[in-house]
């Protein structure tokens, strides 16, 4: 089965460290909501620092 696709437009590399950090979050006492914000916004980050374009 494949995996859910939670941000779309980054490679599975990414996916797995989102599902990381989220978990990492979840593990420090943030809200589900929040851990997604934030491993969301870091992944977004990294991303973009690695001069990927949306469509990849």
């Amino acid at each position: 089965m494949p995996q859910k696709q939670h941000l779309p437009s980054v490679s599975d590399k990414e996916q797995r460290m989102y599902e990381h950090i989220k978990k990492s979050e979840l593990k420090q006492g943030r809200s589900t909501k929040r851990a997604k914000s934030i491993a969301a916004a870091t992944v977004v980050k990294h991303h973009n620092e690695k001069g990927h374009d949306r469509d990849e």
